[in-house]
Parts: structure tokens; C-alpha cells; sequence
């Protein structure tokens, strides 16, 4: 068996309203309990298991690979709530994407600042 990401942690200032945040937004199914966590379960088998922590969250990068359509369609949903987003990982190029690698790509932030990635080309071209 090759080496597979199965899960990874995401720290939450409010375990239920980023799971619910990160569902609505990529538009997955709702996140179920699962001990201490709520599990955001993407396509390819691998989970974001959200769990309570401090008021104090450290900011971290998650990035989606998704379709042109499943682009259209998050993007479409981030414009719908006015959330800002960036072209850029640094921010510096706001309300746009980019096209890097001849594909799609965009930056936005969770309610704990956690900054997040939608692309639909892996990075190098694919």
C-alpha cells in the first residue's frame, strides 16, 4: 500500500461554526461527531477533523484541489457571503484570482483566520 493523507486536524476557536463554515462553503456534506471532533469529509477519502481549542487559534494553510465547476460554484458562494478573497497567499492581490499553472486559484480566509486554497490545477501543472 502507497502512503495516503487520511486526516488532519484543523483547531477552531468553534468547533461547530468552522465545520459548518468549511461544509457550506466547499459544499459537502454536513460534518458529523466523532469524539471530540467534527469530521469534514473531502472526495478523495481524506477528513478535516475540526476540534475545539483555545481562544488563540494558529493560523494554518489547507488548499482543495476541486473542478472548474466546483470552482465556479465555491467561488460563487464566497462573492455570496462577501468574503474577501485574494489571488495571492500574502494577500496583496485582493478580489482576484490567478492563474497559475494554466489552471484557477483563489485564497480566503476562515472565521479563525486559517487560510484556505481552492485550485484546479496541482501546482507544477499537473
Amino acid at each position: 500500500m502507497s502512503v495516503h493523507l487520511n486526516h488532519t486536524i484543523v483547531p477552531a476557536s468553534d468547533r461547530d461554526a468552522t465545520a459548518t463554515f468549511l461544509v457550506e462553503i466547499l459544499g459537502l456534506d454536513p460534518a458529523p461527531e466523532y469524539g471530540p471532533f467534527r469530521v469534514v469529509s473531502l472526495g478523495n477519502d481524506v477528513s478535516l477533523d475540526v476540534v475545539q481549542a483555545g481562544p488563540e487559534v494558529p493560523s494554518q494553510h489547507y488548499a482543495f484541489l476541486v473542478g472548474d465547476d466546483e470552482f465556479d460554484q465555491i467561488w460563487g458562494r464566497i462573492k455570496e457571503r462577501g468574503l474577501t478573497y485574494w489571488a495571492d497567499p500574502f494577500h496583496q492581490r485582493p478580489g482576484q484570482i490567478n492563474t497559475n499553472d494554466g489552471g484557477r486559484g483563489l485564497y480566503w480566509s476562515d472565521p479563525d483566520g486559517h487560510n484556505l486554497e481552492i485550485i484546479t490545477v496541482p501546482y507544477g501543472g499537473g
